[in-house]
């Protein structure tokens, strides 16, 4: 599906792909590039790329030793 540029650079986004994103008048959108060339018109804060997890996020997690807050403190200081 192709549709014209104006001479203002404004493209008309057709009423099926702004239901399908939930575009409605006053909404803003973004426009991100794609490794291949494309573009894709996102529904500002609908993000479709995941997000890079932080360096901390490895370290998230359960502990699984069974320990007193008492004996990790004693632990983390190098007491015996």
């Amino acid at each position: 599906m192709s549709h014209q540029v104006t001479s203002k650079g404004q493209v008309t986004i057709p009423k099926k792909m702004r239901d399908f994103l939930g575009i409605k008048p006053g909404t803003a959108v973004e426009f991100e590039p794609t490794t291949d060339g494309r573009v894709m018109i996102v529904a500002a804060g609908r993000r479709t790329r995941k997000i890079k997890p932080s360096r901390f996020a490895a370290l998230r997690g359960t502990a699984t030793v069974k320990m007193t807050t008492q004996e990790i403190m004693a632990l983390t200081r190098g007491e015996d």
